[in-house]
């Protein structure tokens, strides 16, 4: 074994004549621990949380969104539909018409996106899973599913057939407007269900049928505003962009679901960067105490390392055996710390100790990229404090005795 390693491990397990010193090195340990743990902790909580915020997001976000650089729509002709369920990733694909719109109801008005979309829908998206109330719309019918916000905007409920929903587009042209009818075409419709994803998404989507939204905005044959596509399983996401970029042309871009949310994406990674930075601080702090410690196990040394002095241990020798001191007492620290993070995320995760509503515990991950994190920031910053720590041990104080 090391000569320098072995020293250390024997004034890690032993104690010191000063209870004092005893005392710091246990505080020290402890601070490590819990640091540890605590890190482990938070990291898994807001995982769980991004996880959580995530899914219901992805709820209808397809596996990729077509739309056009060219302009607002275009036309999709049936021989490109059929070369793209053809390609070995796609599985099927859904045309989908947007477009803001104003929908009025008994005096009351609002802004939103008129969203016509198909039978394939269904079938790409989890639409069932954010139904608030009532069902999914019919196609070829007048009917339309609101988002929450706007159905309480507009004092909506569903299947009230003597409460019309009116959704006004203002219709292309030049000159002058002399009749309402001239400037809006309009679709009156009778609202089936209502949708609840997330603040913002249920202010701003009113889902129809892709036959009625096409008559309302006067589209062509085949005209669409976007196609979201769902893939096969296991499917290569980049061989499957090549493919349907080669299929659709250059003029279009494709989207993930990454792409799509990049906002929120970036928002998520901003705090989870700010906490792992704030109790990082946390973890300075404590390993402070590891500095203190393996500076007043030296000054407690000092005989024992004059004799190791003497007999031929170098400087070097001895400063390398206080700083695997350190590091040994940051490793094991966040050893424990892991498995006793570890162990209360699984309790929360079992037995949802923590609730966020009566019904809804709050939501933890256990992954292994949390347990690199914590490791590796407890072993770089125990190598650090160690450092500095062993780093005053000079010839003027082993001599010195």
């Amino acid at each position: 074994m090391n000569f320098a390693l072995y020293i250390a491990k024997r004034y890690l397990q032993s104690k010191s004549s000063n209870n004092a010193i005893n005392f710091i090195t246990y505080i020290a340990l402890i601070g490590v621990i819990l640091g540890a743990a605590s890190l482990f902790i938070v990291l898994s909580g807001f995982s769980g949380l991004r996880e959580f915020t995530l899914d219901f997001t992805s709820l209808i976000d397809p596996d990729f969104k077509v739309e056009s650089t060219a302009g607002k729509s275009f036309i999709l002709s049936p021989k490109k539909q059929e070369e793209l369920l053809l390609t070995d990733e796609v599985q099927l694909f859904s045309k989908v018409i947007e477009e803001r719109v104003i929908a009025s109801s008994d005096g009351k008005q609002t802004m939103a996106f008129i969203k016509g979309v198909d039978e394939n829908f269904q079938r790409i998206n989890k639409v069932d899973s954010i139904l608030f109330d009532g069902s999914w719309l019919a196609q070829n019918t007048p009917q339309i599913v609101t988002g929450f916000g706007i159905a309480t905007e507009l004092s909506l409920g569903v299947l009230d057939y003597g409460k019309s929903i009116d959704l006004y587009v203002p219709k292309a042209g030049k000159g002058q407007i002399t009749d309402k009818s001239q400037a809006f075409s309009t679709f009156s419709a009778i609202n089936v269900g209502i949708y609840s994803l997330n603040e913002a998404l249920d202010k701003k989507y009113i889902f129809t049928s892709f036959s009625e939204a096409k008559t309302l905005l006067g589209y062509k044959e085949n005209q669409v505003t976007s196609l979201e596509i769902k893939l096969k399983e296991n499917a290569s996401i980049e061989a499957a962009r090549e493919h349907i970029q080669n299929v659709l042309g250059e003029d279009f871009i494709i989207k993930d679901t990454t792409q799509l949310n990049e906002a929120l994406y970036k928002m998520l990674n901003t705090e989870n960067l700010a906490v792992y930075l704030i109790f990082t601080l946390v973890l300075i702090i404590a390993l402070f105490n590891v500095i203190g410690s393996i500076i007043m196990m030296i000054l407690d040394k000092r005989h024992t390392l004059n004799t190791l002095y003497n007999i031929g241990a170098t400087i070097k020798d001895i400063r390398q055996i206080f700083f695997l001191q350190g590091v040994l007492m940051s490793v094991v620290g966040g050893i424990i710390g892991l498995i006793i993070g570890y162990i209360i995320i699984q309790l929360q995760y079992s037995y949802d100790l923590v609730m966020i509503t009566p019904s809804l515990p709050y939501p933890v991950a256990i992954t292994t990229k949390n347990f690199i994190i914590v490791f590796v920031t407890i072993t770089v910053l125990g190598v650090i404090a160690s450092k500095i720590a062993s780093s005053r041990i000079n010839k003027t104080l082993v001599k010195t005795v």
